[in-house]
């Protein structure tokens, strides 16, 4: 009667796990950023820790402030890498790499069954693999650092069943979308989300990847999607260790259960300023936009330029437009296909690969009074500048948008 997350917990602890047990679980793979590795390593050090516990299973990838856009960046960047030398951890990604939560996938780390922890809340990305991710605080990952565990509450777990086929226009980040305004940005509070359904089915590694990501956006710990043969032909090849996927089992006990019909479903619209200010667009009345922004973990993959491209190609931005692909693999492919081309011709701005505005006072801020539609995860207030507006959208939408000048169905190009 064990749902996934138990199941992975039980490996991890050695012992039977049940929902809202407490255990002391093995880690098997642990990430922090050039954001947080800094805390991380400031209290590893307090710790009087000299040796990490396994630099094999340690991620570290410059993803937030990179290339560094002040000295004190640069120094405590500097700082780290030397640290990464020092403690012999090869899986180090310097700037320009790309997105933590896409080069762990990209990488072959985010395996089925194996319990990820990052120091960043959007680790719950790895769930589209069947894994347990799930992000923690850099004193937690410090902890980890120095022994490769940590205590962990079993989440109680929910099912969310999706059923049917997208229209066109219709994308992995609107169903997201939805189920947020549905379930609230509490309602899913410490539990694990299980997907499924025949629109899960059907969708790309890229959609499962979309859908996981934002999981931490409704409460919940982790958002895990049942490993198919989807995800093993994503991992033929590249994951670094043998794997052994878990599945819940008939019975198993869910906490709450959730339907959505995905047939009708229409563009969705996160307004200002949560994420689960959530309308059909053609609920939402036009807004004039000043800025479109494609990228981050949410929506930066080869497949989210792509459909931006197919948007754009022939015609020109109205506003200023910037694109950031989530890694430098997904970029070199994208030159390769001809999707940078076409972008550029459109009057798209390219940037590194890495989270870019997503975050913050650093590229991309958004003016006091401004509008932004991004594909990212947040839409808090402040977080991509002060005094500005933030929508979030689909790749197609946030694309059809920025060939208009305001919020525009994808549907109508």
């Amino acid at each position: 009667m064990s749902t996934i997350s138990e199941k992975i917990f039980s490996r991890a602890s050695g012992k039977k796990a049940l929902a809202n047990d407490f255990v002391i679980a093995d880690v098997d793979f642990a990430m922090a950023h050039d954001g947080t590795s800094v805390l991380a390593v400031r209290a590893f050090r307090e710790m009087e820790q000299e040796r990490v516990w396994n630099p094999e299973r340690i991620v570290i990838p410059f993803d937030h402030l990179t290339p560094a856009n002040t000295d004190t960046t640069a120094a405590l960047q500097h700082d780290i890498r030397e640290w990464i030398k020092d403690q012999h951890i090869k899986n180090f990604y310097d700037i320009g790499e790309g997105i933590c939560h896409q080069l762990l996938p990209e990488n072959g780390f985010a395996l089925p069954g194996k319990l990820i922890v990052g120091a960043d809340s959007h680790s719950c990305t790895y769930g589209a693999f069947g894994a347990f991710g799930t992000g923690v605080g850099a004193t937690d990952m410090a902890e980890i650092f120095a022994s490769g565990k940590l205590w962990f509450k079993v989440p109680e777990s929910i099912r969310i069943n999706a059923e049917g086929k997208f229209s066109n226009g219709v994308y992995a980040k609107d169903l997201t979308l939805k189920i947020i305004g549905n379930l609230g940005v509490a309602g899913a509070t410490y539990k694990a989300a299980e997907f499924y359904g025949s629109t899960i089915d059907s969708m790309s590694m890229s959609g499962r990847m979309t859908l996981s990501n934002m999981a931490i956006e409704m409460g919940a710990k982790a958002g895990i999607v049942p490993p198919d043969s989807t995800t093993m032909e994503f991992l033929e090849r590249i994951a670094v260790e043998e794997y052994e996927p878990v599945y819940a089992d008939d019975n198993a006990i869910y906490s709450e259960e959730y339907n959505f019909d995905t047939n009708e479903l229409e563009p969705q619209i996160a307004c200002p300023h949560q994420v689960d200010n959530v309308h059909d667009i053609s609920d939402v009345k036009p807004v004039k936009l000043d800025q479109a922004f494609i990228g981050t973990c949410t929506n930066g993959r080869l497949e989210d330029m792509e459909i931006a491209a197919s948007i754009l190609k022939g015609e020109k931005v109205a506003i200023r437009t910037i694109v950031v692909p989530a890694s430098r693999t997904v970029l070199l492919e994208a030159v390769r296909k001809g999707i940078v081309e076409d972008l550029l011709e459109a009057g798209v701005t390219i940037g590194s690969p890495g989270c870019g505005p997503c975050l913050g006072g650093h590229m991309g801020v958004i003016g006091k009074g401004e509008t932004c539609i991004s594909t990212a995860n947040r839409n808090f207030k402040g977080r991509m500048g002060v005094g500005g507006f933030i929508y979030l959208a689909s790749p197609a939408t946030a694309a059809a948008s920025a060939l208009t000048g305001e919020i525009s169905d994808p549907r109508d190009t």
